[in-house]
């Protein structure tokens, strides 16, 4: 009988109290697969730290990281969980946010894919939920793109499920380059680029394992509603946008892509048509202030 794998999930927590105990409940529940949970707990001000040092106490598969820190945002804290877990026993590792809600295979579905396609990493769509009850597919699994990656995430990175060797490999340039890496501020997008800029297979499934609930709280929520595109567009518009791509493509060694790049190479920046042909808009409008 072949053995379960075994999976390091990384959740990352910052003043999660209301939602972080369904979380853990939903990853506890995964079947057909050995799960132990590593929290990391940005500094609160709320009852997160007790309440998961109670469950730590009930369940032996939840571990928690030395607490008192302030990271200041969820990529921090993310990149603390990456230097400190030591994942030597495992077969893989998952990435969680404090506030979904996972599918009982989420995982299973993941691992299956990779081993069975010869994948080194995979992620997937999800269904983003809100309080009223409404609900919406998030899609990520467009056709990857020549370079996606500089310019996008593969989606959400509590879909994100890698091989442990690969885990370990962005370990190593994650601890080499610490200072440049923690002003990334999209923890999901870095793994995502260095995984592709590195000749690595990901998979975007469009198989739905989690649902990503829409609050007021959350850093990027999904991009569904109308105030979501402003949002999106006004970080593109004060430069934080190209900032990171520009940051990113260094980390990496690649040639920051300019105004004529993106436009030689338009349809092969983004996944999805629409983001394509929005991005190149801007650049044909604003291509003269790109800049780091």
């Amino acid at each position: 009988m072949i053995k379960p794998a075994k999976i390091a999930v990384l959740l990352a927590a910052y003043n999660g109290e209301s939602w972080i105990l369904e979380q853990i409940n939903s990853i506890l529940k995964q079947e057909k697969v050995l799960v132990d949970i590593f929290v990391s707990i940005d500094l609160s001000n709320d009852g997160t730290y007790d309440l998961l040092m109670d469950l730590k106490k009930k369940y032996i598969n939840i571990k928690i990281l030395d607490y008192g820190q302030t990271f200041g945002g969820a990529a921090k804290n993310f990149y603390r969980l990456i230097k400190d877990v030591d994942i030597t026993k495992y077969d893989y590792v998952s990435f969680s946010d404090q506030d979904d809600i996972w599918l009982p295979e989420k995982l299973y579905r993941g691992v299956s894919s990779i081993e069975l396609k010869g994948f080194d990493a995979y992620s997937s769509d999800v269904r983003a939920f809100w309080k009223n009850g409404e609900t919406k597919l998030i899609k990520k699994s467009c056709p990857q793109k020549k370079y996606d990656f500089i310019f996008e995430s593969a989606g959400p990175g509590a879909t994100y499920i890698l091989r442990a060797n690969i885990f370990s490999e962005f370990k190593k340039f994650l601890l080499t380059n610490w200072e440049h890496a923690n002003k990334i501020d999209l923890h999901d997008w870095l793994i995502y680029a260095y995984c592709r800029s590195k000749g690595f297979k990901w998979l975007i499934d469009s198989y739905v394992g989690m649902f990503y609930r829409q609050h007021n709280d959350n850093e990027f929520g999904a991009n569904v509603s109308l105030s979501s595109y402003f949002t999106r567009w006004s970080l593109i518009r004060n430069s934080w946008y190209f900032g990171q791509v520009f940051k990113i493509s260094k980390l990496l060694k690649l040639t920051p892509p300019n105004r004529s790049f993106v436009l030689s190479n338009f349809m092969q920046i983004r996944r999805k048509k629409r983001d394509i042909f929005f991005l190149s808009f801007y650049i044909l409008l604003f291509g003269n202030k790109i800049s780091e």
